[in-house]
């Protein structure tokens, strides 16, 4: 591989500080992430520059002189960052760190950038490119990453026991930088992770989220999990994940490893979808087969009302990983609940008014639903497969159909409450919300269309029914 990167470094942020950098005493270096992606071939938007000296004070210069108004400075820690243009710029001082046992936060002294690489995570994040303009270019490697690169393994620069020990949260690092490059995990980095799993418990809820989650926007999601349960990490982190695995035999019936299961849907829809809450509805959709798993002499196992428990299972497990209690929340919750109903409709008739009331449940998320459904389909038998997705067709064709005709996406019944109070003139009262649902009912039945006329109609005969009088309009 090329050992001199100076052609690579024609961003301005580098000019300017290669520039800077021959009228002082200071050194800068590109360390970390960029580096590594540089060499890789991957685009990165993330600059981190290490400077030998008063990092927070040469990033305000190098700011002034690109015109940069705002530079978030962090005195605590010694960084300063700004974005230029699409780029985020860091710069911190270089520096070497020790730890206590029970705090991942370590004690910070100036240092070299010999002792700042020894404080990093992995040897393909510890590489450092000179910007000084008599080295421009020079790549500084002291733990062999390049070859690390190159053999694609995630490997620490010290003893990973001292590594992880440090700073547990490195544990999900690693696993996430193994996901994200398709990289192997170290063998010492493996069996250190695995011995000092219970440790992960010290880092804060939300920093084990973030990890989790770029896992989960990984291209291939599944490497992550798999590596989080080999390690034991997956005890720790998600656990009711992990309740999906095994297989159970009883008179020669088994189920399937819903954990492999899965992992499989999840990888299937992160070839449809980057949305983070897809894939998330994805991980959840069967979360609530443990509990809900019997064995019948007759069928074998089932799972009967696990959609109904895991979209009610979600709040509780979204809250404990501090993800957002919103319309996010409230958007997967609707997933998992509704996740059998395309596959009922596969499976039996495709009528109107079952496409017409899956329609109206699912509304605008009609469309993930079915994307979520197809990725569900992991059967071996290719048949079966092919079989299923052509029915898939099927249906998603009659929801088009019966969306263009009826307009049923999000509807409300055409009479309103106000409109029923007017014409029988009463206040507000049981019988209002009787009507209401029942038009809605026959409507989703196929009984009228979706139209005011017939709404009406509707509106006067259940009136009638329940005893109210039309109100006579005098001249």
């Amino acid at each position: 591989m090329e050992q001199n990167y100076a052609s690579y470094l024609s961003h301005p942020v580098f000019r300017v500080i290669s520039s800077e950098l021959k009228s002082s005493d200071e050194k800068a270096f590109v360390i970390g992430g960029f580096v590594r992606d540089l060499i890789i071939g991957n685009k990165s938007k993330d600059i981190d520059i290490v400077v030998q000296g008063d990092g927070t004070a040469f990033a305000e210069r190098i700011a002034k002189i690109l015109r940069v108004k705002k530079v978030s400075v962090f005195k605590n820690y010694g960084t300063a960052h700004f974005k230029y243009k699409d780029i985020d710029v860091e710069f911190v001082g270089a520096r070497k760190e020790s730890y206590s046992p029970d705090s991942r936060n370590p004690e910070v002294k100036p240092g070299t950038l010999k002792d700042d690489q020894y404080r990093r995570d992995f040897t393909i994040n510890a590489l450092a490119i000179d910007l000084h303009p008599e080295n421009l270019g020079e790549l500084i490697d002291p733990f062999n990453g390049l070859g690390d690169l190159d053999k694609g393994i995630i490997k620490t620069p010290l003893d990973p026991n001292i590594t992880f020990q440090d700073d547990p949260l490195r544990m999900l690092r690693a696993i996430r930088f193994a996901t994200r490059l398709s990289f192997k995990l170290d063998i010492d980095c493996l069996r250190s992770i695995k011995s000092q799993s219970e440790r992960i418990k010290i880092i804060s809820r939300e920093r084990i989220t973030e990890e989790l989650n770029k896992i989960i926007l990984c291209d291939e999601p599944s490497r992550g999990f798999k590596l989080l349960k080999s390690t034991n990490l997956l005890d720790f982190v998600f656990p009711e994940l992990l309740n999906l695995s095994g297989i159970e035999t009883i008179n020669g019936k088994s189920h399937k490893d819903n954990f492999i299961h899965t992992l499989q849907v999840l990888d299937n829809i992160s070839l449809s979808t980057e949305s983070l809450w897809l894939r998330w509805a994805a991980i959840m959709h069967d979360i609530a087969k443990p509990a809900t798993k019997r064995f019948d002499k007759k069928i074998g196992w089932t799972f009967h009302g696990h959609e109904e428990l895991g979209s009610k299972m979600v709040p509780r497990i979204f809250t404990k990983h501090r993800l957002p209690l919103d319309s996010k929340m409230k958007y997967v919750q609707k997933l998992v609940k509704l996740h059998l109903r395309p596959i009922a409709l596969v499976k039996g008739n495709v009528t109107d008014t079952a496409v017409r009331r899956l329609i109206n449940e699912a509304g605008d998320d009609i469309e993930d639903l079915m994307k979520l459904c197809n990725a569900d389909i992991t059967s071996k038998n290719e048949f079966k497969v092919k079989k299923y997705r052509d029915n898939f067709k099927i249906v998603s064709n009659k929801l088009q159909e019966v969306e263009e005709k009826d307009k049923i996406r999000n509807f409300q019944p055409p009479v309103n409450g106000e409109e029923i109070m007017k014409t029988f003139n009463i206040g507000p009262c049981y019988e209002i919300g009787v009507i209401k649902s029942k038009i809605k009912e026959a409507i989703l039945e196929g009984d009228i269309e979706n139209s005011e006329d017939q709404a009406r109609k509707l509106m006067l005969q259940y009136g009638e029914e329940l005893g109210l009088k039309k109100t006579e309009i005098k001249n």
